[in-house]
């Protein structure tokens, strides 16, 4: 009941928005790359250890990701192009928040780990061909969102890892999370992709199967 009343409430902001930008004549393009550039903020953010701030900024970044499709909607801006930059944007804005996440486990730091940053690097690669996957897909025919660990599930992931990362001098359970987030995402990733990638195979058989000689 309180989850439901919360979405409701932020769906009602989101849609409020969505009317004033489109009232201002604000092109959605625009907002996806104001969009991605928050996102390379974030990275940054990342990268020198902010990661609740992160997490914030991580946030706001992806409201701006709500809005662009659905501006385009309310204006009738809707293109092809529009459709192509949002989807390409959108893996550069998974790729900096990984990179920046490496980049702070790899430097000379108490929090040096390779492990972490394989686990990262290991859910960038995964999350980035989980996305290929789909887009190749659905060229040849075949539409693939399968996979319990999509991009959104990935963000929220993300956001909770950040959130719950921001003392790293306490002992405590809550204060340092992102390391078992980065496993969850890691694994769940490449499982995501293994799925598709059956599913697919599969798909292309009984494509081929009912297809006349």
């Amino acid at each position: 009941m309180l989850g439901e009343s919360i979405g409701r409430g932020a769906m009602r902001i989101i849609n409020a928005m969505v009317r004033g930008l489109a009232s201002a004549g604000v092109h959605p393009n625009l907002l996806t790359a104001i969009g991605v550039t928050i996102n390379v903020g974030c990275g940054v953010l990342f990268g020198i250890g902010a990661f609740f701030w992160a997490g914030i900024v991580l946030i706001v970044a992806n409201v701006f990701d709500m809005l662009d499709g659905n501006v385009a909607r309310q204006t009738g801006n809707v293109t092809k192009f529009g459709s192509f930059l949002d989807s390409s944007l959108d893996r550069l804005s998974d790729m900096v928040v990984f990179v920046g996440i490496m980049a702070f486990y790899a430097g000379n730091r108490p929090q040096h780990s390779i492990l972490n940053v394989v686990l990262a690097g290991v859910a960038l690669m995964a999350a980035v061909m989980v996305s290929y996957t789909t887009a190749r897909s659905e060229g040849l025919g075949v539409k693939a969102n399968v996979g319990f660990l999509q991009r959104p599930e990935r963000v929220v992931l993300l956001i909770i890892g950040a959130l719950s990362t921001w003392d790293w001098n306490s002992d405590s359970f809550w204060f340092n999370r992102m390391p078992q987030v980065l496993w969850v995402l890691a694994v769940g990733s490449v499982w995501t992709l293994i799925h598709r990638m059956i599913y697919i195979w599969k798909e292309f058989e009984r494509m081929e199967r009912s297809t006349p000689e």
